[in-house]
């Protein structure tokens, strides 16, 4: 019998991670402490391969993507959801992203609660506000997985802690993203 899955995406969390990520590709780092981490601001993800890499061959019973309201005319959202991801977007709080782990958390309880059958839960982020959705997806028997990037998270950290294996985003790069243009 072929394995099922759910996967859940914390947009902001994978999409800021990946520009860092290809920045450091692209050899530029940060020159000072106080200095952000440079972004390459030409990297876009891939949400269809996103999907297929984290699905890893296993059937989707259901994708999920949060995030925040970005641009009226940003086709974003439309390309999640084109790809085969239910697509939930809030409004920022002065410029703050607000209730999208809390959203991705309620909306993967709710889909375990009510499986007739375990399954792999594929959290695609770091963050250990998903610690509260692994209890849970433990409790009911369920795998979960962490996919992020490295940089983005303790290996010795209680979220990478909690879950059953963590998948590091950095060696399926080149298939969940693209650089749109030329930087630097």
């Amino acid at each position: 019998m072929t394995k099922k899955c759910v996967v859940v995406v914390d947009n902001s969390n994978v999409f800021i991670e990946g520009r860092k990520y290809s920045a450091r590709v692209k050899g530029k780092v940060r020159r000072s402490a106080t200095e952000l981490e440079p972004r390459d601001p030409s990297w876009r993800l891939d949400f269809g391969g996103l999907l297929l890499s984290v699905s890893d061959g296993r059937v989707v019973e259901h994708a999920i993507l949060v995030g925040s309201r970005p641009p009226q005319n940003d086709s974003v959202w439309k390309a999640a959801e084109d790809s085969g991801f239910v697509v939930t977007v809030h409004d920022r709080s002065v410029g703050e992203e607000k209730a999208v782990d809390t959203e991705l958390v309620a909306q993967a309880t709710e889909l375990i609660c009510m499986a007739s059958e375990p399954m792999d839960l594929a959290i695609v982020s770091g963050d250990r506000d998903f610690i509260p959705l692994v209890n849970v997806a433990h409790r009911h028997k369920w795998v979960v997985e962490m996919w992020a990037f490295k940089n983005a998270f303790n290996v010795a950290g209680h979220m990478a802690s909690s879950v059953d294996r963590v998948q590091p985003l950095d060696a399926i790069f080149g298939q969940i993203g693209r650089c749109e243009f030329d930087w630097p």
